[in-house]
């Protein structure tokens, strides 16, 4: 399996929760308030043990998450677009943070039409949280891991191709 491939338990993940989706969506049109998304969700408690994500506090470090349009239907070569479909990606795909060091992620959705979301996912592929990126907006989150590890993460609406990983390192040595 090459660096870009989703694993199976991901994809398989992935479409058990849009499967799990699909009953919320069908009621949208018929309910008088708009429900809660559950399916966008923070770290509980077993999975903050992994990493901790807060909205607000102090960073000592941050990294800037840009999604961008690789080959979309405006403006992508008509071949491609017919045997791809349109093609996203995160950038970086590679992210280095170093365990315990609290690091701002900031993702910018830079497409006026699409939306996008930012699933992480443990070493085990354990999925520890899920956000809803909007179109045109920027999105922070602190992040503080607690173990070392490469953590994958994955746009799940624009699969294969929008991943990348983040590799926790140990703490830098104080001696």
């Amino acid at each position: 399996m090459s660096n870009w491939e989703v694993p199976r338990e991901i994809r398989l993940r992935v479409l058990v929760t849009v499967l799990a989706m699909l009953p919320g969506l069908i009621g949208l049109a018929s309910a008088a308030a708009p429900p809660i998304d559950k399916h966008y969700y923070l770290p509980d408690a077993a999975a903050s043990n992994i990493v901790s994500v807060a909205k607000t506090g102090n960073p000592e470090a941050e990294v800037i998450v840009l999604t961008e349009a690789v080959a979309i239907k405006e403006t992508g070569p008509k071949e491609t677009i017919a045997t791809f479909g349109e093609v996203y990606a995160f950038s970086p795909t590679f992210i280095a943070i170093r365990r315990e060091v609290p690091t701002m992620l900031t993702f910018w959705n830079l497409q006026p039409d699409d939306e996008h979301d930012f699933m992480l996912a443990a070493p085990d592929s354990t999925v520890l949280m899920h956000l809803k990126l909007e179109p045109l907006t920027k999105t922070s989150y602190i992040f503080t891991f607690h173990k070392d590890g490469i953590f994958n993460f994955y746009c799940a609406v624009h699969q294969p191709e929008m991943n990348g990983q983040i590799l926790v390192l140990p703490p830098t040595s104080t001696k």
